[in-house]
């Protein structure tokens, strides 16, 4: 049966309106008028579509806050991640996995890119199926509510002719063939599944030799699914790059094949200038993370040129130091600001649209992230009268001043998941800290 909703405010395609009626039916909106509330279900504030969070290690949420202690840098807190790998089963991540996305859809988030390496049992035992963490993960969003793409990724060395050891034994499949092996068994096992996009990863230079990179980017060809890839996120990564192949870790992925409109390069923080045309070009998008690449002291990428040159950007929140997309994206152009001591690089419409529609489209739901008809029922209601935003007004107001904490209200794919800034399973602080628990019990011991 239809459902109308009524929004004090929404944003639509040609702009801010007032007074908007959004009728859906299913997983689907069917209309959008504006015209007086009647008997609609009221949301308050601005209404925006879905975000999409484009990047994100559901499993590295158990970090938060732990790894500070100490100066340390990027190298060290990844010990401190392969630690929480190394404990996980498929029952304790279901329950991190399912509280994590829960904050998600609590920050407005409706769909996730999954870049999900943690594949196997300790020592890189397949499991009787091989695919069960992938499945843990689908099954995980669609109990928070939130569409998934999950984006396995390919993890096959430790470096340049470096073995796999310790908990990164659990990422590999051998080869790029043993990995498409069980890629297409996973693809097979969510076919006509329209809330799950099985898509693929070359997880880094670091992590697959180049020879191999044609194999995982003819999956996602043949398959017409996104392909991502964590690009020149550390200076050392561009370093030990050139020094082994010749050439910067953009050139190895154009020069197999990895980059065009369906590929993603997630960071892209230390580029050189023929690195920028070579994604340009090939219109591969771009996914800054700049909550974690602040919190990871890895730098700030050049996003407004990137853009400029021909690559869409989408955002993710990656480690999950924070969980906001509006912290995101105000940060791309705060972080500018810093490097260029210039303001105004982003418009509030073009960093939403990152975080929306954009973000949507790269992780393979084009028909996403719009408030329009046709398009999925992902409805997202961020108060205007808070300690925040109030005073402020349109989308500046949500991209330079609201939070994660002014979601008011979630409807994802036509089920509100999120009433009141409630999110439908519970106490999900609750739901974290007895997840985060479990998880840290088990550090050391697997």
């Amino acid at each position: 049966m239809p459902l109308t909703y009524w929004c004090e405010q929404a944003w639509l395609p040609d702009g801010v309106a007032d007074s908007v009626l959004v009728t859906i039916d299913g997983a689907r909106i069917v209309e959008v008028v504006q015209g007086d509330p009647g008997g609609a279900r009221r949301l308050p504030g601005l209404t925006l579509p879905g975000l999409a969070n484009a990047h994100s290690h559901a499993f590295h949420r158990a970090l938060r806050g732990t790894t500070q202690t100490g100066k340390g840098d990027f190298w060290t807190w990844r010990d401190r991640m392969y630690e929480v790998a190394a404990g996980l089963d498929p029952d304790a991540y279901l329950a991190l996995a399912r509280a994590t996305y829960a904050e998600m859809a609590l920050a407005g988030i409706t769909c996730v890119g999954e870049f999900h390496y943690l594949h196997h049992a300790p020592g890189g035992r397949p499991y009787d199926d091989a695919n069960t963490m992938g499945h843990v993960l689908v099954r995980a969003a669609r109990e928070a509510g939130l569409r998934i793409a999950l984006i396995d990724a390919c993890y096959v060395s430790g470096g340049p002719g470096t073995p796999l050891a310790g908990a990164q034994l659990r990422f590999g499949d051998g080869n790029a063939d043993g990995w498409a092996v069980r890629a297409e068994e996973l693809a097979a096992a969510y076919r006509g599944e329209l809330d799950v996009e099985i898509g693929a990863a070359i997880h880094s230079v670091r992590a697959v030799p180049p020879e191999q990179m044609p194999v995982i980017a003819e999956f996602s060809h043949r398959h017409a699914v996104p392909l991502h890839a964590h690009v020149s996120e550390q200076r050392a990564e561009n370093t030990a790059c050139v020094e082994t192949y010749a050439a910067t870790p953009v050139q190895v992925l154009h020069e197999h094949g990895a980059l065009g409109p369906r590929s993603t390069a997630v960071h892209a923080t230390h580029l050189s200038e023929v690195d920028v045309e070579l994604l340009g070009q090939s219109g591969t998008y771009v996914c800054m993370c700049p909550t974690t690449e602040r919190d990871l002291a890895d730098g700030i990428g050049p996003a407004r040129t990137l853009y400029d040159r021909g690559s869409a950007m989408t955002l993710g929140s990656d480690s999950h130091a924070v969980i906001d997309l509006f912290e995101e994206a105000r940060a791309v152009e705060l972080d500018e600001r810093l490097a260029s001591e210039r303001r105004g690089h982003w418009s509030a419409a073009e960093l939403l649209r990152a975080a929306t529609f954009t973000g949507h489209v790269s992780l393979g739901f084009p028909d996403a992230g719009q408030l329009l008809p046709g398009a999925w029922a992902d409805l997202v209601s961020v108060r205007l009268d808070s300690v925040r935003t109030a005073g402020a007004a349109g989308l500046e107001a949500v991209a330079f001043a609201a939070t994660a904490a002014d979601v008011h209200s979630v409807i994802s794919g036509g089920r509100q998941v999120v009433s009141e800034g409630r999110h439908e399973l519970g106490d999900v602080g609750t739901m974290l800290s007895e997840a985060i628990r479990r998880v840290s019990g088990r550090v050391g011991t697997g």
